[in-house]
Order: structure tokens, then C-alpha cells, then sequence
């Protein structure tokens, strides 16, 4: 026999034709299952989670059949309760599917400490900025008798002496003792 006449022949062809219908219905059954089995044009809407307790975070999200992530906490922020949460990806409104993970960033317990700067021996001009610049504020300035002018002798918080390498949270107000420029008598 030719391949000619294979090719030609009804045994053949009702063979193509069948294995045509067949990769068209596994297609068909295909797309169906998929349709189904990944939920096909059904979403779930993100709720606004800002500024609630993570309790109350993970009871919306299970109501909204959604899983939470905690991610890590940020820089503390005072407009929140502590541990609520500030942020969330993705964001409120948004459509996603059911049991999607929604990442939460969560408001620290505090500031988180910063270690205190050697200041002594430097200028106000000097120290000023350098605890800016780390977060922390200058509080109340006193003087006392010591030869260099406005040169930091002692740093205090909250009235007693801080020493080096301390650490006080973040935004605390700190007091400098600075010399007057007069000789110590």
C-alpha cells in the first residue's frame, strides 16, 4: 500500500477527524475545570484595615474570606494606636482573589532607641544638629560657669546625666549644660 493511498484512505481520515474532535473536547473540559477550579470572575473586596487592631484586622479579612501577612513594623507614627495597623498591600477597594495574603505593616510598641552622641567638648552649634539630624530634639539649654562659650559640658534627660553610647527613643528632648565662657571659680 502507498502513502498515498494511506493518507487517502477512510480509516485514516476517520482517525484525524477523531483525534481533532478529541484534542477539541480535552480543550473544552479543560477550560471548564479551570473556570471553576480557579474562580473565574469572583472576587473578594479588600477592606480599609488602617488604624485597626490586628484582632479586629483578622476578623474582617476571615469574614472577607482573605488571609493576613504581618510584615515587619515600621518606624513608630503617634497618629496610630500601637500596634495598629498602618499600612496594607494591596490597598483598600482593591479586587482580589479568595485566600489572597494581605500584608500588613503594624505601628511599633514606641520609638525605637538611638544610641547618644559624645557631645561634650563640642559647640551648641554643633551638637544641635547632630541630634536632629538622629531624631532626637534639644530641650532646655542651662549655663554654668566654664571657659568655652556655648561648648557643651554636660547632657542630661529627664535630670540626671546621660553618658555615652546610651540609648533613649527616638524624638526624646534632651538638655544641654553649656558653658558661659566664664573662668570656674
Amino acid at each position: 500500500m502507498s502513502l498515498i493511498k494511506f493518507v487517502t484512505s477512510k480509516t485514516f481520515l476517520k482517525q484525524v477527524i477523531l483525534a481533532i474532535i478529541g484534542v477539541f473536547v480535552l480543550c473544552f473540559l479543560l477550560l471548564k475545570w479551570l473556570n471553576v477550579s480557579t474562580n473565574h470572575n469572583e472576587f473578594e473586596t479588600v477592606p480599609n484595615l488602617t488604624g485597626k487592631s490586628v484582632e479586629v484586622a483578622k476578623i474582617e479579612l476571615n469574614n472577607n474570606h482573605l488571609a493576613m501577612e504581618i510584615q515587619d513594623s515600621s518606624n513608630f507614627n503617634p497618629d496610630y494606636p500601637k500596634f495598629a495597623v498602618i499600612d496594607q498591600d494591596p490597598k483598600a477597594g482593591k479586587k482580589v482573589k479568595e485566600n489572597r495574603k494581605i500584608y500588613l505593616t503594624l505601628n511599633p510598641s514606641g520609638y525605637r532607641k538611638v544610641n547618644v552622641p559624645d557631645l561634650v567638648g563640642k559647640t551648641f552649634r554643633q551638637a544641635k544638629p547632630t541630634l536632629e539630624a538622629l531624631g532626637f530634639r534639644v530641650g532646655e539649654t542651662s549655663y554654668v560657669d566654664y571657659l568655652g562659650k556655648d561648648e557643651v559640658v554636660k547632657v542630661t534627660f529627664e535630670g540626671s546625666e546621660i553618658k555615652i553610647g546610651d540609648k533613649l527613643p527616638k524624638t526624646s528632648k534632651i538638655d544641654l549644660v553649656l558653658g558661659n565662657g566664664n573662668r570656674p571659680e
